[in-house]
Parts: structure tokens; sequence; C-alpha cells
């Protein structure tokens, strides 16, 4: 079986990475990739949760932080996990998006 996900560095998740147009893959190997996605996806919310509170904490430093660089930087570091839950919204919401669709 082909590996159709990758490791996102900045995510901390495998997305897909997948060789050919969704329709040309088999009816097993459509599955396999769905439920492997949806062990990945399972995981979204924790991963989230996980992050907010590492921008809790930094908000908490930033807001006791008398140096105005590092408070600089702790913004900074704030901002891309920020970015980070974004796009982890995004990939939480693709199959549930594409499920919509199929229901319609």
């Amino acid at each position: 079986m082909r590996n159709h996900f990758i490791l996102d560095e900045r995510l901390g998740i495998r997305l897909p990475a997948l060789d050919m147009e969704w329709e040309a893959y088999s009816t097993d190997e459509r599955a396999d990739i769905l439920l492997e996605w949806e062990e990945i996806r399972a995981n979204i919310p924790d991963k989230i949760i996980r992050i907010e509170t590492v921008i809790i904490e930094k908000t908490r430093q930033m807001s006791e932080e008398e140096n105005f660089n590092r408070s600089c930087e702790l913004n900074s570091e704030i901002h891309e996990l920020a970015s980070v839950i974004n796009d982890l919204n995004i990939w939480f919401r693709v199959q549930q998006d594409h499920d919509a669709k199929v229901h319609q």
C-alpha cells in the first residue's frame, strides 16, 4: 500500500499527498485513505487544545515581560501558533465539508 500522507512539520500532523485524482483510486483504496484520514483528523481537536494552552502561557509571559524585544518575540510566537490553529481547523473541516457535499 502506498503512503498517501506526509508529515507537515509546522502543523504536526500528516496531510494528504495523493498522487492521482480521487476517482482514479479503487473503492478499497479510497476507504483505506478515508479511514487513515479520520484517524489523523480525530486528533486535531486535542492538538488545538494543547496549542491553545501554550498560547495562554505565552500571553501570560508577555503581560509580565518588561523587555520590549522579548515581548515582540512572544507576540510573534503567539501569532504563529494562532496561524497553526487556524490551519488545523481548516484541515479538520476537510472531511466534514466533503461529507456535506456528498449528502446534498
